[in-house]
């Protein structure tokens, strides 16, 4: 599907939402909560703040659409924003302490065909990274996650991010040199 038949059908979807078309709804969680979890559950390391995060995303949707407000394109990046400001707060209230991984409870890091030496090194590794983007400031962390574990596009993560395209490419320059540095600091 190309870039302008996506965002078509993504306008298509919203307005139907708008609607308040139950099937509209289901089928803007389907397309959208997979990755939102995945999203959060990367950032936080833990699967049931992930699963808050993704109910509080489509809450906050749906109270900003039934009060006038909300998206009125760009839906995905307004669902990202949402979800990276829920973040955002669960690490203030935290006062930015590492979150702790439960492998039990989070199936997002675990693999089951490795090794029990190469899952326990991933694991302090993933530990490692998320202690470490988690000392970053916010937008540099943001930036981080959505650029290269979730693999958006420059212009996808400026629209999340309410930033021009430029900004948000020196803001990656400037996270990815603090991250070299945290984790230098870190062996």
């Amino acid at each position: 599907m190309s870039r302008a038949q996506h965002q078509d059908e993504e306008a298509r979807l919203l307005a139907r939402v708008r609607q308040w078309d139950a099937d509209a709804w289901t089928a803007l969680y389907q397309r959208y909560s997979p990755e939102l979890y995945r999203f959060a559950a990367r950032q936080l390391g833990d699967a049931h703040l992930a699963e808050e995060c993704v109910a509080e995303t489509f809450a906050r949707l749906l109270y900003a659409l039934r009060d006038g407000g909300g998206p009125r394109s760009h839906l995905r990046a307004y669902l990202y924003r949402i979800a990276q400001n829920w973040i955002n707060d669960h690490y203030r209230q935290q006062q930015r302490q590492t979150p702790t991984h439960d492998p039990e409870r989070d199936p997002v890091w675990s693999d089951p065909g490795w090794s029990p030496d190469e899952w326990a090194d991933a694991q302090d590794e993933a530990h490692r990274l998320r202690r470490a983007l988690a000392m970053l400031p916010e937008a540099q962390r943001t930036v981080l996650v959505l650029r290269f574990i979730e693999q958006l596009p420059h212009a996808e993560v400026a629209r999340i991010m309410g930033r021009s395209v430029a900004a948000v490419k020196v803001l990656q320059h400037r996270a990815l040199a603090n991250l070299r540095r945290i984790l230098a600091s870190s062996l």
